[in-house]
């Protein structure tokens, strides 16, 4: 059997895995370790454990549990309600102004999380039954919680940013800076789609009534108070590192430490806060190393067979294929894949084929990793399997079917394909701010 024929068996092993409902480590590491035995004998099996060593050295990745850790502890502690009702003061008078607010409101939790399923936990918890209780329309404000807490994976300290560094070995922090513009362009797409259509149609959005927008002055000043412990969280941990003061990993550390403070400033560090807070750090963590570590062995035979020059060849040479056109024909597999697949797993399945692909291209890497990103939200968003649609379908209220959930969802999807297209027709908003900092580790 040919190599290209073997490569094609492994691909199709692990997709047939997944769809019969493996887990993803078990779907792509135990055909990366079965594959390497068969080809190469006793030798072969040694790729899972220098898959493991190679993920211990990576020093970046004690990122990973420490900013989990601190937005699992922003979240459980209730800072993020608090955010709200700041943001639900301060802009309920605007058009959709609580559905700005909660597009603020997953901007902030973005920036101290980095993970969508955080996000979308605390807008469909928080925000969602407020919206509903209001009179907002149940279509939109679904649509808003599911595009706000895709900004998860995007805006630093972006964990799908972390795992895309380390597995393209490009520098985390020039990635996340990487994904500040971008994400604050959708947000602010976002946010402008969201005011122009209840300006057009106020019914779906009704304002705040005068005795609540006449707060005084002085009880909305104590309100943005809520705000500050945040603030400063963010300009510790991120203000820091883009200042060149402090490393990646110790930005981490600072992250985390002034979050542990910040909850027992609050009063909120309870036994019960705790205990959710490590278990939930440490559930999320382990899954993250085992995914990585079976995506370097799946990597490693994958590059042993010689897989990405096949697939090179077949698209510059037998295809005749430019370098955009391959491209697009990238972004789009992964937006088919979103439809029943994570981020991760789309990572760890493409990420041997595709990395050294866009290199040999000509592409920036980087830059690519924030093209990555955006295209795993859109497909997060994506019919019929979309990931995000699940996730909010088993989160929101039973008056929101998934009827709902889907048609919800069209508008952010078109805004967030605009953003894409901005983003590679102008990459420089992508690689601007990297390009301008120096950042240590």
């Amino acid at each position: 059997m040919s190599y290209e024929l073997i490569a094609i068996f492994m691909f199709s092993s692990m997709m047939i895995s997944m769809l019969t409902g493996q887990r993803v480590v078990a779907a792509i590491g135990v055909v990366g370790v079965v594959a390497a035995a068969l080809l190469w004998g006793p030798g072969g099996m040694e790729l899972g454990f220098s898959a493991g060593m190679k993920l211990m050295k990576w020093y970046a990745l004690v990122t990973l549990p420490l900013f989990i850790y601190m937005g699992y502890l922003l979240s459980e502690s209730g800072l993020a309600e608090d955010l709200y009702k700041m943001f639900h003061v301060w802009l309920g008078g605007l058009p959709g102004g609580l559905a700005v607010g909660t597009l603020g409101l997953m901007v902030v939790i973005s920036a101290m999380n980095g993970l969508s399923v955080a996000g979308m936990a605390i807008g469909a918890t928080i925000a969602l039954p407020e919206l509903l209780r209001r009179g907002y329309d149940k279509v939109m404000v679904s649509g808003v919680v599911q595009a706000g807490s895709s900004l998860g994976i995007l805006v630093p300290p972006s964990v799908v940013l972390v795992l895309y560094g380390m597995i393209a070995r490009q520098p985390v922090g020039k990635l996340w800076l990487a994904g500040v513009f971008p994400g604050l362009l959708l947000a602010a797409l976002f946010i402008i789609y969201v005011m122009v259509r209840c300006k057009l149609d106020p019914s779906l959005a009704p304002a705040l009534s005068k005795e609540e927008r006449e707060m005084p002055l002085s009880e909305k000043l104590k309100l943005l108070r809520a705000g500050i412990l945040p603030f400063l969280i963010f300009f510790l941990m991120m203000g820091l590192f883009v200042m060149g003061v402090t490393s990646l990993v110790e930005s981490s550390a600072i992250g985390a430490l002034s979050a542990l403070l910040a909850v027992w400033y609050k009063g909120r560090l309870t036994k019960e806060v705790w205990n959710r807070t490590l278990e939930q750090t440490l559930g999320i963590s382990a899954m993250f190393m085992w995914i990585i570590m079976a995506a370097l062995c799946f990597g490693a035979v994958f590059d042993g067979l010689g897989a990405v020059k096949t697939i090179q060849w077949l698209f510059t040479e037998e295809w005749g294929l430019g370098p955009w056109e391959i491209l697009i024909l990238m972004q789009i597999s992964y937006i088919i894949m979103g439809t029943f697949l994570d981020d991760t797993a789309m990572l760890v399945i493409v990420a041997p084929l595709y990395i050294p692909l866009v290199r040999a291209l000509g592409f920036d890497l980087v830059w690519y990793g924030v093209l990555y990103t955006i295209t795993c939200q859109i497909a997060y968003m994506t019919p019929p399997f979309g990931y995000n649609l699940f996730l909010m379908r088993a989160m929101a209220p039973p008056e929101i079917g998934l009827n709902d959930i889907y048609k919800s969802i069209v508008p952010f999807v078109i805004i967030m394909i605009i953003g894409l297209l901005i983003v590679t027709a102008f990459p420089q908003i992508a690689l601007w701010l990297p390009n301008q900092v120096s950042v240590r580790g």
